[in-house]
């Protein structure tokens, strides 16, 4: 059991070492698209709720 969870570290050392970890400005750019994607999706969604909301009101009047 031992001698299994030493290979399996020594496993994921060396994969860990094979890894290209993002730079500090790749993360900041990722970060500034992802919060950009999600507030242009919530606007798009509040818009089509808004927009349905108004409609099923007028149909049930």
């Amino acid at each position: 059991m031992i001698g299994k969870t030493s290979k399996f570290l020594n496993d994921v050392q060396g994969e860990l070492k094979k890894v290209t970890w993002p730079t500090r400005k790749d993360t900041y750019a990722s970060t500034i698209v992802v919060i950009v994607l999600v507030l242009v999706a919530a606007a798009y969604l509040g818009g089509v709720d808004m927009i349905l909301s108004r409609l099923i009101r007028l149909i049930l009047g």
